[in-house]
């Protein structure tokens, strides 16, 4: 049997896992010739910046998270469990604000015979600026309803950069909903561990 593509595995997490009003229309822009999911990159110079990359961080987080909330010191001693559902829609959507997101350029950039040539390289196009995590869940939440602990994770995913004017708002939810924590834990080893330069 062929191994799925990151698409096909994307879709059959968020067909299995996530089965909420709303839900079929949210996976279907995703699909859709209007939404880049599948094609954008990460970022555009770190972690998954090439074609694809944003789908495959998406499955690394997810797979990260998966792992980190099974673990059983988080289950059994800090007695941290979530639905199937949560856990999929907090990783699966933690940067849906990125579709639509990033552009193709071009510069002119020396080869490795000292020849000038045109590269391409992504930039921002931000046609939606509502910030990072605070727009994932604007985006998501216009298809269907996410829960407080869902709804802040996405928010804190990227942990104290996320509020940098307000670090003790980081720091409270994180206390109050534990799954922006293990979410911010998912996405840093996704994309240091799994993606970056220390692979």
């Amino acid at each position: 049997m062929a191994e799925m593509t990151n698409r096909e595995r994307f879709i059959d997490v968020f067909k299995s896992k996530i089965k909420r009003e709303g839900a079929d229309k949210l996976l279907a822009f995703l699909c859709s010739e209007g939404s880049d999911f599948f094609t954008a990159p990460a970022s555009t110079r770190f972690h998954g910046n090439y074609e694809g990359g944003l789908c495959e961080h998406t499955l690394n987080v997810y797979d990260c998270l998966c792992d980190i909330l099974s673990r059983p010191r988080v289950r059994e001693q800090y007695g941290i469990q979530y639905s199937e559902e949560s856990i999929a829609v907090a990783a699966l959507l933690h940067d849906i604000c990125k579709v639509n997101f990033y552009s193709v350029s071009f510069r002119n950039q020396k080869n490795a015979e000292g020849r000038w040539e045109t590269v391409p390289y992504y930039t921002i196009e931000d046609n939606l600026p509502y910030g990072h995590g605070e727009k994932s869940v604007y985006i998501a939440s216009g298809y269907m309803r996410l829960t407080r602990d869902e709804a802040f994770a996405i928010r804190y995913h990227m942990g104290f950069s996320a509020d940098k004017d307000n670090p003790g708002n980081v720091g409270k939810a994180m206390e109050m909903f534990p799954l922006a924590f293990f979410l911010n834990c998912a996405d840093t080893e996704a994309a240091y561990f799994m993606e970056g330069s220390n692979v």
